[in-house]
């Protein structure tokens, strides 16, 4: 369940609901398509350039890049990326270097930065606020942004071999209007249509995480495979209009009908072939969706949740904590073995006794720089669950809703995934539907896969980054298999 950082901080820590992580209302990944423009008071020598940092929220650290730039009348410019969330030149409001420290404000992330400038200006120290939560946050010098980019294998460049084209809709229950894509298959169609429904906080149309863009990846392959299909924008997210503050996955799933209307207005689309995929809270939606609604022809669940959201949560919390806990127990083992090396190897007591201190204090101002992050988180924590929108999904139960869904439903979960335990969680589907009647459903149960369905080793979410796969091709074929088993391609084309 995932928003930009700079308004998804919060929902990087341990305690996260369903991946993404956070809450709907508070930090998710900052990915606003902002203006780069800047006003700055003062200028300044010696703070202009390039500057990488990492911000350290809880079981994530997001690389952030800030661009800082004097105009012709000598005041100071910036922008910020944060390369994670795929967010570029978000805009930094005002700027001021003085007496060597430096002071910036984004207003539309409520955020704000204070740092020292080192004397040979080649590091800034200091603090990040928003949202009342204060994260440690240093920056270095870098010449080359480009260096810092992970590779993403499987996202899909441009140009694309069929149609792509940006909508808008609205949600008329709620006046809200969302911005999207709609990829077409080439030819005339009428094309079976799939609506994406991302999972928890606030994300951009391709769900983007970390570098990673999973519902481009997908709506790509499926586009190849003759499905046409529309993603769009949270909801104050990109180009869809802010929802309310009592907002809860009802009103998600509302968007995604509204999706659905917008696709039967359209010739390309096979009205009678429209059906969901939700991804983790998006997993919750999409079953709402199709028990309210006879426009659904389908729905495809990814981790969606098949128990109350109080014991998945706490089901969450337990795994994710085990599995971290064993990767520090790693840590300290390696951090031993290095220790009695230079013991070992290093002949001069003196000389030794300076190494060892060295390594002493370096892992103490590591290890107060965590505890500040997870202060901070665990602030900015407190304010998310205290919504409407967490409260909803700690008392919702699936089932119910699940019992009353009649149309074709798989529901697929990776092995490793810490955030929806999937065993449990598929067995709970599985009744459900069967309970309900439905008599066309599959459970699929794919092996080494994490919440975000990336072939992993723990299925921890710190290894979210480091794994290059977006998406693992068995999950991809999977769902193409599906999908083009329940519907039929159009009977014509150019």
């Amino acid at each position: 369940m995932h928003r930009t950082i700079l308004t998804c901080v919060m929902l990087m820590s341990i305690l996260v609901v369903c991946l993404s992580s956070a809450s709907r209302t508070s930090v998710a990944y900052p990915l606003f398509a902002l203006e780069p423009s800047i006003l700055l008071p003062q200028a300044a020598s010696g703070v202009e350039g390039n500057w990488r940092g990492a911000l350290d929220v809880g079981a994530f650290k997001l690389r952030l890049v800030l661009k800082i730039s004097k105009s012709a009348d000598g005041k100071l410019t910036a922008t910020v990326d944060s390369l994670d969330q795929n967010a570029k030149d978000l805009v930094v409001d005002s700027i001021t270097l003085q007496d060597g420290t430096l002071n910036f404000e984004m207003k539309a992330l409520s955020a704000s930065y204070v740092g020292t400038l080192s004397k040979d200006s080649s590091q800034l120290t200091g603090k990040f606020t928003q949202g009342g939560a204060v994260f440690p946050l240093d920056f270095s010098r870098v010449t080359d942004v480009s260096q810092m980019e992970i590779n993403r294998p499987q996202t899909p460049k441009k140009p694309y071999p069929y149609k792509e084209e940006e909508v808008s809709y609205e949600n008329k229950q709620d006046q809200v209007k969302l911005a999207a894509t709609l990829t077409l298959p080439p030819g005339d169609g009428p094309f079976p249509a799939v609506v994406l429904i991302t999972g928890s906080g606030p994300q951009d149309r391709n769900e983007s995480l970390l570098s990673h863009q999973p519902f481009l990846v997908l709506a790509d392959y499926l586009t190849r495979r003759g499905v046409a299909v529309l993603r769009a924008d949270d909801r104050g997210m990109g180009g869809t209009s802010k929802g309310g503050p009592n907002d809860t996955t009802e009103n998600y799933a509302a968007d995604a009908l509204a999706g659905v209307e917008f696709l039967k207005t359209r010739k390309e689309i096979d009205a009678k072939q429209i059906g969901l995929i939700g991804h983790s809270e998006g997993g919750m939606a999409a079953p709402m969706a199709a028990a309210k609604s006879n426009d659904v022809a389908f729905i495809v669940l990814m981790a969606g949740p098949g128990i109350p959201g109080e014991k998945l949560l706490t089901e969450q919390i337990g795994l994710i904590a085990a599995a971290e806990c064993e990767k520090e127990v790693e840590r300290a083992m390696a951090e031993g073995r290095q220790l009695m090396a230079t013991v070992v190897q290093e002949k001069d007591d003196a000389v030794a006794r300076q190494k060892l201190h060295e390594g002493a204090v370096k892992r103490t101002e590591a290890a107060k720089k965590k505890i500040d992050a997870q202060l901070a988180s665990a602030d900015a924590q407190s304010a998310a669950w205290a919504t409407s929108w967490f409260r909803y999904f700690l008392s919702y139960d699936p089932r119910p809703t699940l019992m009353k869904v009649r149309v074709p439903v798989l529901a697929i979960n990776g092995e490793k995934d810490l955030q929806v335990p999937a065993k449990e969680d598929l067995e709970a589907i599985e009744e459900a539907l069967k309970a309900g009647g439905n008599k066309d459903y599959k459970i699929v149960l794919l092996p080494n896969l994490n919440h975000l369905f990336q072939t992993t080793k723990t299925g921890a979410p710190s290894e979210y980054a480091q794994i290059e796969e977006t998406l693992a091709p068995i999950l991809l074929q999977t769902i193409g298999d599906w999908i083009a088993a329940h519907t039929t391609a159009p009977t014509h084309a150019n």
